[in-house]
């Protein structure tokens, strides 16, 4: 029972987007406190479930939080030591436990629950990397009929909500409102955050002609080339895209390729 209770405070870490660690016992040998397929979850400073106490379990504990703190591109690690012989335990045989580091989801804001939104939204809930906001003034469009219960949805005006509710560090920011007007305005009050390094990412749907016509209006208004040049747009890679999903899987596989883009620029 308490493995399930355990496991049961794992996710509640995962869904307030705490970054956690699940330690579990890859093998065994000899006599041990533990044997194979015991778990525990070790966050910045709670752990749950046991892997057999004493010094091995300090020692995975240490690990853990080592994992935690290192590069993004660091999710596992493994840890084995013979008890007896390197640790001093009584027990006399040897364990081995994987150390497999869950991140906090990146916030990821959707600004407009049109047709390519509800799509998009669709594929992003597959992943678990991303904790997804969908924002939009009409009830129609912003219903949680059209999305899957992982999609959080707000039913308000975009702009007011953003003037009220600055994104979070490292964001990602997608415009595809029904408005073009709207969406040059959303784009005014992100780009500041952009400028600053706040946002991870910042995507807006639309034709390279709307872009030209966005860019040419924002520079008269004191917006940098070099800052114009950061904003995806069109957003996603360039494979034709045409259909709701075509454009939403575009959008997935180019925020896959920025964070493995990222990982490897933070490699050793």
């Amino acid at each position: 029972m308490s493995g399930a209770l355990d496991l049961i405070q794992a996710t509640a870490w995962a869904k307030r987007g705490l970054p956690f660690v699940c330690v579990t016992v890859t093998s065994t040998g000899g006599s041990t406190p533990r044997l194979e397929g015991a778990q525990m979850w070790v966050s910045a400073s709670e752990q749950v479930g046991t892997v057999g106490g004493g010094a091995f379990e300090r020692l995975v504990v240490e690990e853990a939080r080592a994992l935690l703190s290192a590069p993004a591109h660091r999710l596992t690690a493994e840890v084995s030591a013979h008890l007896t012989h390197e640790l001093g335990m009584c027990c006399g045989g040897k364990m081995t436990a994987l150390l497999r580091r869950y991140l906090s989801p990146t916030p990821l804001y959707i600004f407009g629950a049109g047709h390519v939104s509800q799509a998009l939204s669709a594929h992003l809930s597959l992943l678990s990397s991303y904790q997804v906001q969908v924002i939009d003034e009409r009830p129609d469009w912003a219903n949680p009929e059209r999305f899957t219960d992982s999609i959080s949805l707000c039913c308000e005006d975009p702009e007011s909500w953003l003037r009220a509710h600055p994104l979070p560090p490292a964001s990602i920011a997608l415009i595809m409102t029904h408005d073009h007007q709207l969406d040059e305005r959303l784009l005014s009050l992100l780009l500041p955050q952009l400028e600053r390094g706040a946002l991870r990412y910042l995507g807006m749907i639309g034709s390279h002609g709307k872009w030209g016509r966005f860019k040419r209006r924002l520079k008269e208004r004191g917006a940098t080339p070099e800052l114009l040049d950061l904003v995806h747009c069109p957003v996603g890679l360039p494979i034709h895209a045409q259909t709701p999903h075509e454009i939403a899987i575009s959008v997935c596989a180019e925020l896959i390729s920025l964070a493995a883009t990222r990982h490897q620029d933070n490699s050793p």
